[in-house]
């Protein structure tokens, strides 16, 4: 599965430009995650490398199909300077390794909780997974393999969270964008909720 993971760190230098940091973190039982940052103009991006290396898997599922099945990486952009967000990539990898942990699927419309901050300091300690294809295209593989899709996460304050739980993904994107918040600043205050 190297090849596949070589396809998309091209596809992400190809988007992004070449990163200037990288970090790999292993988890035991699992496959190397790496986490590539790179910055342009005021925004630093984190991008996860080793989560589309396997098919992510049903849990209910007897055997894991090894090609078949939803294949992703995670994408956290936060504006530079704000905060100590290089320590995200800690959290990030434990994101990028939950479906071979924890045999979860990641998708849009999904809450993803580390259980703390984000990085210290930070308000945030849960992520929402927006729709791919907006920053970065889907990376088409061989079939039967499924595409690459690179996942956007937008950091949730625990209240917005909690409120995504009752009213759904959607329903916050709506209040966020009628709020004009932006999801990139690191020490943003909570989307108002009444």
């Amino acid at each position: 599965m190297s090849d596949v993971l070589e396809l998309v760190e091209a596809r992400l230098r190809t988007s992004l430009g070449e990163p200037d940091a990288r970090a790999a973190v292993t988890f035991l039982g699992t496959d190397r995650i790496e986490v590539l940052r790179f910055v342009d103009n005021g925004v630093v991006r984190y991008a996860t490398l080793g989560m589309s290396a396997q098919p992510m898997a049903d849990p209910t599922a007897v055997v894991a199909d090894p090609l078949k099945g939803p294949r992703a990486e995670l994408l956290l952009s936060v504006k530079a300077g704000r905060a100590d967000t290089d320590k995200v990539l800690r959290p990030l990898a434990v994101l990028a390794a939950s479906p071979q942990v924890e045999g979860v699927v990641v998708a849009p419309g999904a809450s993803l909780d580390v259980g703390e901050p984000l990085w210290p300091g930070a308000p945030f300690s849960s992520v929402l997974v927006a729709e791919s294809g907006g920053l970065i295209e889907d990376l088409e593989l061989d079939a039967p393999m499924d595409p690459v899709r690179f996942l956007p996460l937008l950091p949730m304050t625990p209240n917005e969270a909690a409120w995504k739980r009752v009213h759904g993904a959607e329903a916050l994107q709506e209040r966020w964008l009628a709020n004009g918040t932006d999801l990139r600043d690191p020490a943003r205050k909570a989307v108002p909720l009444d």
